[in-house]
């Protein structure tokens, strides 16, 4: 039999648990609130930010002439000009090589680590593939200056010192991983039951891969390489080491360009006073480039809700 002085402790204590179980259920929220509050603040000051003074660049430089042109000379002591195209276009150059080097490499990979690898080569190979993104990318940018340009060289004897092409395939490699993986996780989440009854009715392994997976996975697939297009068009440290500075409005991949993201880099790193029309130009390069990464992750978003298969 239980004492009543013992009973009324073990009734104390059970309340105190109660109120500090209260307490803490009560921080939680607040907590998790005020740190979703304060990511979105963030959003918020750098969108606000950036509205502001790209408004103060168009009250200098016509809107016109900032998207139709085709001369970028910010420093021109005679007449500068201001026009993004020359910039949109390195950024396009360097995407392009990028995602025909990371799509067909990082796609076959995974179908290889989805399909026909063994779990004890999956293992192996998957964190291998994995540390390409670790690795930091002005050593990406250097591996491409210092390497991959001087090897192309002998191959393009035309090719310049810095080029789009150079940049873009290291791009390319960096991107491998990202591709790689999530198009993985995308296929391994197929239900085996679709590989089973395709192989039950006489497909191939061949068949099955690309008949059945892939067009039940296609979704995350489809997102993954437009993950990837958006993470080319913002990578900045590569462009700006291997690409150049040479603003150039041309298709030739052989020859410098730069790209919005090395713009901003040599603006913020130039001589650039604040208040003058250059130093607001980087603002309105760096809103184009903000469209630009939004409109690319609001599409990834649309495709895997639009593809995407429940099982």
């Amino acid at each position: 039999m239980l004492k009543a002085g013992s009973v009324k402790e073990m009734i104390q204590q059970k309340k105190k648990a109660t109120s500090s179980t209260s307490v803490i259920e009560k921080a939680v929220p607040v907590l998790l609130f005020t740190a979703a509050f304060i990511s979105v603040l963030t959003t918020i000051g750098i969108v606000f930010t950036l509205i502001i003074e790209t408004i103060l660049f168009f009250r200098q430089v016509s809107i016109a002439e900032f998207f139709s042109g085709t001369v970028l000379r910010p420093l021109s002591r005679v007449e500068p000009q201001y026009s993004i195209l020359p910039l949109i276009m390195g950024t396009m150059m360097t995407t392009i090589i990028a995602m025909l080097v990371a799509i067909p490499v990082g796609l076959t990979t995974a179908v290889y680590l989805s399909e026909y690898a063994s779990t004890g080569a999956r293992k192996v190979l998957k964190p291998m593939i994995e540390v390409l993104a670790g690795i930091p990318t002005i050593v990406y940018g250097f591996f491409a200056f210092t390497f991959v340009t001087p090897v192309l060289r002998e191959v393009i004897p035309g090719l310049a010192s810095t080029n789009a092409l150079s940049p873009g395939l290291v791009m390319g490699i960096m991107i491998i991983p990202m591709v790689a993986s999530l198009s993985e996780d995308a296929m391994s989440s197929v239900p085996n039951a679709m590989r089973e009854g395709a192989l039950a009715m006489g497909c191939t392994k061949f068949e099955v891969t690309f008949r059945v997976v892939i067009p039940a996975a296609i979704s995350g697939i489809i997102a993954s390489f437009v993950l990837g297009i958006s993470r080319a068009i913002g990578e900045t440290m590569i462009v700006t080491i291997a690409s150049g500075s040479t603003k150039n409005f041309t298709f030739d991949v052989t020859q410098s360009m730069q790209t919005m993201t090395a713009y901003i880099v040599e603006v913020t790193s130039g001589d650039a006073a604040a208040g003058t029309t250059i130093y607001y130009s980087l603002y309105a390069v760096a809103m184009t480039l903000f469209v630009f990464t939004l409109t690319m992750n609001m599409l990834a978003r649309y495709i895997s809700r639009r593809f995407r298969e429940v099982y």
